[in-house]
């Protein structure tokens, strides 16, 4: 795989797009990469030799200008997470499905590939176990409405004139480091783990018992590649079309077993002590189920994707590093 290939990165300025322009330069240094961003959240301007453009997908007129020469685009760019799309209602949907729209009118006028990240959110309360992408979508939540919109409309774009995937991932966690900056975002986990290293008491959304599947940042940029990499073979093929991929590991604890193992390893391996204390949850329109495991089969199978790095070791490399 080794001819001429262009990949657009909306969102090249955040927590997942960041590391996927990393990502990248080292899987296809042969590769062109087209990044932008409006910086509405993220503050990375370069990423080794590509430099983030300053682009708002809202404008059609410049998301054109920016991306019409691509094979390929990763959709990041998003108002992301319950709390930022509740406070910002008009700009998530502007942003989340406007946008979207934009950018699945650009992909259809020029045969561009596709990958779009839901979110678990999009199915709500799952219906059964293990999770599967065939089950109803039930948005408990502004967020998860915008991404249902965003699905829907590649769903009706892509068929005869691009291929398409959708990206359904699982709770996001861990770090890494660009230019000696530290990229992270206030997911669970890394909440969880930043309030410890100050030594401050962990709280726990009640019931504590809800369970969601966590998967590194750093595995999740890694499936973008493979999803690059099938579309690239796909758009040689004249694929048109959507396929539909679970980004998510094997493990599925409760939002109390998260904490409870953070609060061991700060103590096992920095020395600190914090605590713990259930809280009323704040947001409504949240799932609670009590298992959250889901079927990756199809996306090992065709994308070639493992996940490799574990909560556990994650979150002890971040307090042995300190």
């Amino acid at each position: 795989m080794t001819e001429n290939f262009t990949v657009g990165v909306t969102g090249a300025a955040g927590y997942i797009g960041g590391r996927l322009v990393y990502e990248l330069q080292d899987t296809h240094p042969d590769w062109e990469i087209l990044a932008i961003d409006n910086f509405y959240k993220g503050s990375i301007r370069d990423i080794g030799d590509v430099t983030v453009d300053h682009v708002d997908i809202r404008n059609r007129e410049r998301l054109e200008t920016a991306l019409s020469n691509a094979d390929a685009i990763c959709h990041l760019a998003a108002i992301s997470g319950v709390d930022d799309c509740d406070e910002n209602p008009e700009l998530s949907y502007e942003v989340n499905v406007l946008g979207t729209n934009h950018v699945a009118r650009l992909c259809e006028k020029h045969n561009i590939g596709l990958i779009f990240p839901a979110s678990m959110a999009i199915l709500g309360d799952p219906e059964r176990f293990p999770i599967t992408l065939d089950q109803p979508r039930e948005a408990l939540n502004r967020y998860a409405r915008t991404k249902i919109l965003g699905e829907s409309a590649i769903e009706d774009f892509a068929p005869g004139n691009f291929p398409a995937h959708i990206f359904v991932k699982s709770n996001l966690y861990g770090d890494y480091t660009i230019n000696g900056e530290r990229v992270s975002k206030g997911t669970v986990i890394n909440f969880f783990v930043n309030r410890s290293q100050n030594e401050e008491t962990l709280t726990i959304y009640k019931p504590g018992t809800q369970s969601r599947n966590f998967i590194h940042v750093i595995d999740v940029a890694r499936a973008y590649v493979c999803g690059l990499e099938q579309l690239h073979e796909q758009l040689h093929n004249g694929r048109t079309g959507v396929d539909h991929y679970a980004i998510a590991s094997d493990e599925d604890p409760s939002i109390s077993q998260v904490a409870s193992r953070v609060q061991a390893l700060a103590a096992e391996e920095a020395n600190l002590e914090v605590d713990l204390e259930l809280v009323d949850n704040p947001r409504s329109g949240e799932t609670m189920v009590e298992q959250f495991d889901v079927d990756t089969s199809k996306t090992h199978t065709d994308l070639g994707w493992e996940p490799t790095r574990t909560v556990e070791d994650s979150i002890r490399k971040q307090f042995s590093s300190d």
